[in-house]
C-alpha cells in the first residue's frame, strides 16, 4: 500500500515499529506536507473574499503551489522508503567484497538526495507562508503560524537525514559540498519559518 493512501494511524503504526523505514526522512516529509495543507486551508478560507480581492491572483497561485507542495512531499514519504533498500543491502555486504566501497557510496549518495529534495521543498514552502502571513484571512492566522512550525520541523528533520549519509561518505569533498548546500537552505527556511511565527505570535498576543 502507498503512504499516500494509508491513513494516519497505519502510518504511524509502520512509523513506531522496529522496521527500518519509514523513519526520520518519511516523518520530515509528512511534517513539510502538513506545513503546506495548512497553507492551503489558509488560502481556501481567504480566497473569494472581498477582503482580499486585491491578493486574489496570489490566493489562486499559493493554492496550486501548496497542492503541489503537499503532492511532492507525500511522494517523498515513498522516494525516501525507497532509497533506503539499496543502502541496507550495501551495509550487508561482506566487507571484503571489492565492490562493496563503490556500491555503499552510490547507495549513501542517493539516500542523501531524498532528504535534500525535501530540505528544498520546505524552502518553498517557508516562502509561500511569508505570503500568507500578510495576505490570508485573518481568521486564520494562527494557522500560518503553525504550519511554519512544521514546516520548520520538516527543515530541521530533512537536514539530519543528509548528514547521516554524508558522514559516511569516503567523497569527502562531495559530502562537504552537500553538507554546505543543506545548511544553506536550511539558514534561509528556518530563518523565514521564524519570521512568519513571530509575526503571527504578536497579532494574537
Amino acid at each position: 500500500m502507498s503512504y499516500e493512501t494509508k491513513t494516519i494511524g497505519e502510518f504511524l503504526t509502520d512509523l513506531s515499529s522496529k522496521a527500518p523505514v519509514p523513519g526520520g526522512g518519511g516523518a520530515s516529509a509528512l511534517a513539510g506536507a502538513l506545513g503546506a495543507a495548512l497553507g492551503a486551508m489558509v488560502a481556501n478560507l481567504t480566497t473569494g473574499k472581498q477582503k482580499y480581492a486585491a491578493y486574489q491572483a496570489d490566493i489562486d497561485r499559493i493554492l496550486i503551489e501548496t497542492e503541489e507542495s503537499v503532492r511532492k512531499m507525500l511522494a517523498f514519504i515513498e522516494k525516501d522508503a525507497e532509497v533506503f533498500e539499496p543502502l541496507a543491502k550495501a551495509y550487508g555486504l561482506p566487507k571484503e567484497d571489492p565492490a562493496r566501497a563503490e556500491i555503499m557510496e552510490n547507495a549513501l549518495l542517493s539516500a542523501s538526495g531524498v532528504p535534500m529534495e525535501i530540505l528544498q521543498e520546505t524552502q518553498n514552502i517557508a516562502a509561500v507562508l511569508e505570503e500568507l502571513a500578510v495576505k490570508g484571512s485573518r481568521l486564520a492566522v494562527s494557522d500560518v503560524g503553525v504550519a511554519a512550525a512544521a514546516c520548520r520541523c520538516a527543515a530541521e528533520g530533512a537536514v539530519m537525514n543528509v548528514y547521516i549519509n554524508t558522514k559516511l561518505m569516503q567523497n569527502r569533498q562531495a559530502a562537504e559540498s552537500l553538507n554546505n548546500q543543506a545548511q544553506s537552505i536550511l539558514g534561509d527556511c528556518v530563518a523565514r519559518c521564524e519570521g512568519v511565527y513571530a509575526r503571527v505570535l504578536k497579532e494574537l498576543v
